[in-house]
């Protein structure tokens, strides 16, 4: 007996295949070097792993999908060929994925991101309020607020150049975001450690030359222009003198400059802060009424 066509005229399906589409899978190979080992589960660290695709996905989304932040990549490497995050993943592809490089000279190779920044600037998320002032002690450009949402850090970073610090890793996964860094400790001291060693940064340190308030650099000051602002111990002791380009607090070295000094110091034994040379260096607490 004659097996009966199909409402549109073909055969019957093979079994097994009624109602599915077939898709191609993509099967590739990946692995994340340093650092962004960090974002991976115990099994899948400083090794070569397979991954599979329903879809010839971009390469900045494979990453993101196995948990790596795109701003935590510099350097993506398909079969030894530099690509960029759009880049569309094929069956067989070798990938290898590295970290910032911010000491190693990788001008050949196509970066994945803009030219890393030559003066870095910071922008902090609102739980790192304590970062930020330890940032503005030794000298860099760190914004924060604590009612910037997600939408403005974001944009912040990106239209004034900014690395985005934050422990948020959805954070640091909004496109509009191209510099940023996840931060790994919790201490604010052993933040600013990591930080200064990750962005190599130590020989950039200009201690106490940004007010720690706004943020605002610091310039040298006639005593006799701020005298009137002065309180009589201060005026009579003390003759080099501060004061901020944008909120005018005073600044000088009181009591507590060598105790912070010290404290800097511990951040990183014998490497984050340099001996004092200079006239710049000046802080103490509360400004003068």
């Amino acid at each position: 007996m004659a097996t009966p066509p199909t409402r549109h005229g073909r055969g019957p399906e093979p079994a097994g295949h009624r109602g599915t589409i077939m898709m191609a899978m993509v099967r590739l190979s990946i692995r994340f070097y340093a650092e962004l080992n960090d974002f991976l589960p115990p099994r899948r660290r400083q090794v070569e792993f397979e991954h599979v695709l329903a879809e010839h996905a971009s390469v900045k989304h494979v990453i993101e999908t196995l948990g790596v932040p795109h701003t935590e990549v510099d350097l993506v490497l398909v079969d030894g060929r530099s690509v960029d995050f759009a880049y569309r993943v094929q069956d067989g592809d070798r990938i290898s994925v590295y970290p910032v490089f911010e000491s190693f000279d990788i001008s050949a190779l196509e970066r994945v991101r803009p030219r890393p920044l030559r003066e870095p600037r910071f922008v902090l998320d609102v739980h790192l309020g304590r970062l930020a002032g330890y940032l503005r002690m030794v000298g860099f450009d760190a914004l924060y607020r604590n009612d910037y949402d997600d939408a403005t850090l974001a944009d912040l970073s990106r239209s004034e150049r900014r690395i985005l610090l934050t422990r948020d890793r959805g954070l640091l996964k909004r496109s509009a975001v191209t510099h940023g860094y996840l931060l790994r400790a919790s201490d604010p001291r052993e933040q600013l450690a990591e930080v200064v060693r990750r962005f190599d940064l130590t020989g950039l340190i200009a201690e106490f030359t940004r007010c720690m308030r706004c943020n605002g650099v610091l310039a040298p000051v006639a005593k006799a222009t701020i005298e009137h602002r002065l309180l009589p111990k201060t005026r009579r002791y003390y003759d080099e003198f501060a004061v901020c380009r944008d909120c005018e607090r005073i600044y000088w070295k009181g009591s507590h400059y060598e105790d912070m000094r010290k404290r800097l110091a511990g951040l990183a034994p014998g490497s984050l802060v340099a001996p004092h040379t200079g006239p710049g260096a000046l802080r103490d607490g509360p400004p003068e009424p």
